[in-house]
């Protein structure tokens, strides 16, 4: 009796082992959107203006930590790195040189929106940005919409756009500089 319940056990896990494989590697069920650190792996160009690899990126306008006002629109016909971070987070401490020197060697935009709702201080930002000597375009995310348009769950965030303003790749987290060229020159 022991034996039979045994072996139905191993073949029962058996059996569900290979259905989850097989549902999985169909791409039948997804446990969420957000897949190695992009979100969908597939992209499918779309005239659709949205988050998702493809898609158009949601347009939106802000005041930099110079006092410009720019637009994402201003940038059409250039790469742009769209990178939410904040001065509080160790990751996005770590790659900030890492995206000045990307910036510098590479014909790519950089908008550094900073999360400004999420400063201890106001000071704090131009005080990081003179400390590690950046002169990326710092627009100020005062009220957290665009970070939330961009549904934002992690610092850093990071989008890719190419030159037609589409999606190109998400990152969940710090990149380093040899990961930031690889994805622009994968972007058109």
């Amino acid at each position: 009796m022991k034996k039979a319940i045994l072996i139905l056990l191993v073949v029962g896990m058996l059996g569900w082992s290979v259905y989850e494989f097989v549902i999985s590697s169909e791409g039948g069920i997804k446990t969420s959107e957000y897949e190695n650190g992009n979100i969908g792996e597939k992209s499918v160009e779309s005239d659709e203006v949205g988050i998702r690899k493809g898609q158009l990126a949601p347009d939106f306008e802000l005041k930099t930590l110079d006092g410009k006002t720019i637009k994402l629109s201003d940038y059409k016909g250039q790469r742009v790195m769209l990178n939410f971070w904040a001065t509080w987070c160790p990751p996005c401490r770590a790659e900030m040189p890492d995206m000045q020197k990307f910036q510098e060697k590479k014909d790519v935009q950089i908008l550094a929106v900073n999360l400004s709702e999420t400063e201890s201080n106001p000071e704090s930002v131009q005080n990081f940005v003179d400390e590690l000597g950046l002169t990326l375009t710092i627009p100020l995310d005062a009220d957290s919409a665009v970070s939330n348009e961009y549904q934002v769950m992690a610092y850093p965030t990071t989008y890719m756009i190419d030159s037609n303003g589409r999606i190109q790749f998400i990152m969940l987290g710090a990149m380093n500089y040899d990961f930031m060229v690889q994805q622009f020159e994968m972007m058109e």
